[in-house]
């Protein structure tokens, strides 16, 4: 039975079962494959018969993650690695030489900017940043030697968004390889390739896995540009283990689930803080005062999970809110079934300036707040008793 419904795919689709007729998946803990004969395997190392060949390359439980999220997010194909930070890498490894140049958002996670300011810079790879409430200024940022549109949105940890179909159209316009974080939204709340993205990356670490219990990221796009992704991963080596693909491929069936909660919650705790006295600032994606308020609205399904907010008194007030805290944890993680605080200026975004932080909306005083599964009474309760902190 075929369906288009998202929980339907999520939950039904699934490797080839075995001759043991197992319900769930089995983890397939193999390095490496047997083949019939001399001839299957020239065949297969040829490219010219589909198989597993070697677990850096595929395996069975990498190949039914990836099925799952190319169904999920309207791709052709996709490539699974070791974290999310191994996906950016990968993607950028695979498309960029020497002398190529990026735009990119200025809004980006601490270790991809470290990605475009250190490391690829060493290997001739120009950026300049563009910032996503500025649509206007992207095009003119544009080169003869530019080669990758590259946007977080919403964005870690401003909440920051911007018009996918609108870059969708300039990538289109100028010929160049639009390439999205979807970690945020995942394809449950937004499918960047639907609104004109090439490639669509996840840090799949964060709600795909939704528990913080493992590490992987996945690459997803067109046949060809995955190819291009394939032919560099297989020699570099960032490929996802087995196990992990395993526990994030059954992390999928509860990833709508899951996600409406996240949403429902992080809107009340937003709503909530907004009113504060002792909050300055609150960004949510579903809030009408949030900037790009009706983009979201148009390219979201819901707000998302994480709600950022600027306490009174800076780096003292922050710390002061966050020891406040006794249920939530405070962690550089998110996404999880716990929720998480966060203080960005000290830790994901610490190797950031202060100025370059504060251009992008990080004060002193910006908390990151990954709002988890538990019953919104508790979430709500925490929060405001840890504002009562003397």
């Amino acid at each position: 039975m075929k369906s288009e419904n998202f929980e339907t795919i999520a939950i039904r689709t699934q490797v080839e079962r075995s001759l043991h007729k197992e319900h769930s998946s089995p983890i397939y803990l193999t390095s490496s494959y047997k083949f019939d004969d001399a001839e299957e395997m020239r065949a297969l190392f040829a490219n010219e018969k589909e198989g597993n060949v070697y677990s850096r390359y595929a395996n069975p439980n990498t190949s039914e993650f990836i099925e799952k999220m190319c169904l999920l997010e309207g791709a052709e194909d996709g490539f699974a690695t070791a974290t999310g930070m191994a996906a950016i890498f990968t993607t950028f490894g695979a498309f960029l030489k020497n002398g190529d140049h990026i735009v990119s958002s200025r809004s980006v996670f601490g270790s991809t900017h470290q990605l475009l300011t250190n490391v690829f810079s060493k290997w001739g790879v120009t950026f300049d940043y563009a910032d996503l409430d500025k649509p206007e200024d992207w095009e003119g940022l544009i080169k003869p030697n530019t080669k990758m549109i590259f946007v977080e949105t919403p964005s870690n940890p401003g909440i920051d968004i911007i018009d996918l179909e609108f870059l969708g159209n300039l990538a289109k316009k100028h010929n160049q390889l639009l390439v999205v974080d979807n970690c945020f939204a995942t394809p449950y709340l937004q499918q960047p390739i639907a609104l004109g993205a090439h490639i669509s990356i996840h840090s799949a670490t964060k709600y795909i896995d939704g528990q913080g219990r493992v590490l992987g990221g996945v690459i997803l796009g067109r046949k060809d540009l995955i190819t291009e992704v394939m032919n560099f991963a297989r020699h570099s080596g960032p490929s996802l283990s087995p196990f992990n693909a395993w526990i994030l491929s059954k992390s999928l069936e509860t990833l709508a689930v899951r996600m409406d909660r996240h949403c429902e919650n992080a809107l009340k705790v937003a709503e909530y803080l907004e009113s504060h006295p002792k909050i300055k600032l609150v960004k949510y994606p579903f809030l009408p005062s949030h900037p790009q308020y009706e983009i979201a609205k148009k390219q979201m399904k819901q707000g998302g999970g994480i709600v950022t907010i600027v306490v009174e008194g800076g780096v003292e007030g922050a710390s002061k809110f966050m020891d406040g805290l006794k249920m939530f944890s405070i962690s550089a993680n998110l996404a999880d079934t716990r929720s998480i605080a966060t203080h960005p200026a000290t830790s994901t975004h610490s190797k950031l300036t202060e100025e370059e932080r504060n251009i992008v909306g990080i004060e002193q005083g910006s908390i990151r707040l990954s709002i988890g599964l538990e019953h919104i009474n508790d979430i709500l309760a925490d929060i405001e008793q840890a504002l009562k902190t003397p």
